[in-house]
């Protein structure tokens, strides 16, 4: 993940979404690795759609 805080999801369909570290729910920051199943919630932002409630499935 980003040291930054933020990551990208890759909707089963779809392009990718952009999620920062405070919508991640149930675990820390440090814990998430690229290709986790995860749920989400897609929310609209003023640039363009986010993840939000992101939780590791």
């Amino acid at each position: 993940m980003n040291i930054k805080g933020f990551g990208f999801i890759k909707p089963l369909a779809g392009d990718e979404v952009f999620f920062h570290r405070s919508s991640v729910l149930g675990v820390d920051w440090s814990e998430l690795q690229e290709g986790q199943r995860v749920s989400f919630q897609l929310a609209e932002s003023p640039k363009g759609p986010r993840g939000e409630q992101v939780q590791v499935l």
